[in-house]
């Protein structure tokens, strides 16, 4: 059972046993997310919804390409799997450290590069917004949470991210993404 800590609304999950699909529909334009299901250490599964192409932006008339920024690294172990609240996740601490350089990938890019990490990796760290999707567990707003061109709204420190683990003979590599829309600084 998914443990309860009082719906917050920023958590990190943790797990393995990965498993992408990108989004099906009849319509082409309605296809905006890479759906990744992991083994959290509780049941059910969870779902983890990012967006691989911006509905709100394209309806606007502005540039609905995401904006991605890679970090990498390496460390001595995997981290434990479950789910933790959270305060904060701002991408500005990590871009405070770090040089992460964003590019515009096209819907198809970054389903490939999304679906691919998946592919290889072993464990997967998750930020964002917990969520219901036909009432199972999920995890959403898997980017930042700035203003952008279609959405005044400007949440800080409640960004949400992905950090894919991989392992490599003796070392432990892993990948972190960073996601971005239109406007967002």
């Amino acid at each position: 059972m998914i443990p309860d800590h009082g719906s917050p609304s920023l958590v990190k999950l943790c797990g393995g046993n990965l498993d992408a699909r990108i989004e099906e529909s009849r319509y082409e334009h309605r296809v905006d997310h890479v759906w990744i299901t992991m083994d959290c250490g509780f049941s059910p599964r969870v779902l983890v919804s990012i967006n691989t192409w911006s509905m709100r932006n394209w309806e606007a008339g502005f540039d609905a390409r995401v904006r991605v920024g890679i970090l990498r690294g390496t460390c001595g172990h995997f981290p434990a799997r479950g789910m933790q609240p959270l305060n904060r996740f701002d991408y500005l601490d990590w871009e405070s450290s770090d040089n992460i350089f964003y590019e515009h990938k096209e819907r198809e890019e970054l389903e490939r590069l999304l679906v691919g990490f998946c592919g290889g990796a072993e464990v997967l760290e998750a930020w964002g917004s917990m969520y219901s999707r036909r009432k199972n567990p999920g995890l959403h707003q898997i980017h930042s949470r700035r203003a952008s061109c279609a959405v005044a709204e400007d949440l800080i420190g409640l960004d949400g991210g992905l950090k894919f683990y991989f392992r490599e003979l003796q070392e432990i590599r892993w990948t972190m993404v960073f996601l971005k829309f239109c406007g967002q600084p």
